[in-house]
């Protein structure tokens, strides 16, 4: 009898495990909202869809960003733009770059350096395998691949002072 009330009770905590995560905790939001705008530069970040990024936040909040790089402003200095700490970043959402399908920003690989820009101009072109990444940086003249902890703040800062995709500086 203890058996089956074990079994029971681990099946209930198992279906309340799945339905808490299918309710939006380790996904992704799938419609960024119109009036969004990124936390940095104050474009609406729905305008760029193929670019947009999300931080989650410990409060249950998300914050949406025009491209990577803009995230990575946030990533390394979050009290900078209101009362958050690094520590209050939950989940990173960043997409494929060629299947635009969302994918955790902590396990994606980035190609920096290369000919394609984003909004805000030079962009960490992300990409769910390594292979993805390879292939982009030879065809699209990229530098290098960066895991999520090889990127710092002093590259992120670097980047910022490109030309914009626009020709705006």
């Amino acid at each position: 009898m203890k058996k089956k009330s074990m079994l029971m009770l681990c099946s209930i905590l198992c279906c309340s495990i799945l339905s808490f995560s299918a309710a939006g905790y380790g996904a992704p939001e799938e419609n960024v909202p119109k009036d969004a705008r990124c936390l940095i530069c104050g474009m609406f970040v729905a305008k760029y869809d193929d670019w947009v990024t999300q931080v989650h936040l410990a409060d249950n909040s998300v914050r949406y960003f025009d491209g990577v790089k803009d995230m990575l402003v946030f990533y390394f200095n979050p009290e900078k733009y209101g009362k958050f700490e690094q520590q209050d970043i939950r989940e990173i959402w960043v997409k494929d770059y060629y299947t635009l399908q969302w994918q955790d920003g902590l396990k994606a690989f980035y190609v920096v350096g290369s000919d394609v820009y984003g909004p805000m101009g030079n962009e960490f072109i992300a990409f769910t395998t390594r292979d993805g990444a390879e292939n982009f940086l030879k065809d699209h003249k990229g530098t290098e691949v960066l895991v999520f902890d090889e990127i710092t703040d002093e590259l992120v800062q670097s980047m910022r002072t490109t030309k914009m995709r626009h020709g705006k500086e």
